[in-house]
């Protein structure tokens, strides 16, 4: 436990670094906005295929169960978000906002150095397959609760064949036909390019954090609910539900400690894709990352 809260408090410490080069000017909401594409459309699928080139190769005999308890657990999460978001909230923006705070949580960035600290580097391979249907409900629903009122319910073809889920689609490729012959001029590009993606996303975070007024972001009660409801309270839940159904262990906690991650960074990045007023998904993805320095420590207690 001591090992993992030293972890989590130095992914954020680079968060403050973040927030300091951009207090000091070195970087700005541009260098943001641009090191988020690239984190990513680049460096994120090479984390993810990178994670089977491994000594330790993933069972393949757990794809499809991989894939079951994403699925039972995302429907958990979407149904217990849009009954909990008419509660705190009439109106329909914020709704939305506080929906997909208690959905999201950051898989892509934070999810996987994390998972790879407590299972190892292969599990990796199974928080990327978890995260299809994250990527799918995100890109649909995600941005739907964003725009409130506003849009309709659609999912873009272009999703299952973004970065990502192509960098999927290829780990699950390698890992079924026990491909293990690439070579290391292959292998070492990859390996350096996804070590890229924890530093540069906690950098994105920090920098949002130097753009508000840090009163305002550890002010209002809800959202600090909000995040011990996406922490704590929901990941439990699904733990035991998940653990009901018999699923077998190691998918058990891979997925718990992924449902307990803070609030996911695309809400921000959705907020302003169209229009919406960031700041209280900025409040919860720093309160919830925060936060997250002791909650996933106390998560894998009861794994």
């Amino acid at each position: 436990m001591l090992t993992l809260i030293s972890q989590m408090t130095s992914l954020f410490i680079l968060i403050l670094v973040g927030f300091g080069a951009a207090k000091l000017k070195m970087i700005d909401g541009r260098f943001s906005q641009q090191l988020s594409v690239f984190v990513i459309n680049i460096s994120s699928p090479c984390l993810i295929v990178s994670s089977v080139l491994g000594d330790i190769s993933p069972d393949k005999n757990l794809i499809l169960p991989v894939l079951g308890i994403g699925c039972v657990t995302y429907a958990f999460f979407v149904a217990v978000a849009m009954l909990l978001s008419r509660l705190m909230s009439k109106d329909r923006d914020m709704q939305g906002i506080y929906g997909f705070m208690l959905t999201f949580g950051n898989v892509g960035f934070i999810g996987y150095p994390i998972v790879a600290s407590i299972f190892g580097q292969y599990a990796i391979f199974y928080a990327s397959l978890l995260n299809i249907p994250f990527t799918i409900l995100a890109f649909s629903l995600g941005k739907k609760m964003i725009q409130g009122g506003q849009g309709s319910l659609d999912l873009n073809w272009k999703v299952f064949v973004s970065p990502a889920m192509i960098a999927c689609y290829v780990s699950v490729l390698i890992v079924v036909f026990d491909i293990d012959w690439l070579p290391d001029l292959v292998v070492t590009p990859l390996t350096l390019l996804g070590n890229i993606t924890v530093p540069a996303a906690l950098l994105v975070i920090g920098t949002s954090m130097a753009q508000m007024d840090l009163r305002k972001i550890f002010s209002g009660k809800l959202v600090w609910g909000v995040s011990v409801l996406r922490l704590l309270v929901l990941p439990v839940v699904i733990f035991y539900l998940t653990r009901l159904m018999g699923f077998d262990d190691d998918i058990l906690g891979i997925n718990t400690v992924l449902a307990a991650m803070p609030v996911g960074t695309y809400g921000a990045m959705f907020c302003l894709q169209y229009g919406k007023d960031e700041s209280v998904m900025v409040q919860g993805i720093l309160i919830s990352t925060l936060l997250s320095i002791i909650s996933i420590p106390l998560i894998t207690q009861i794994l």
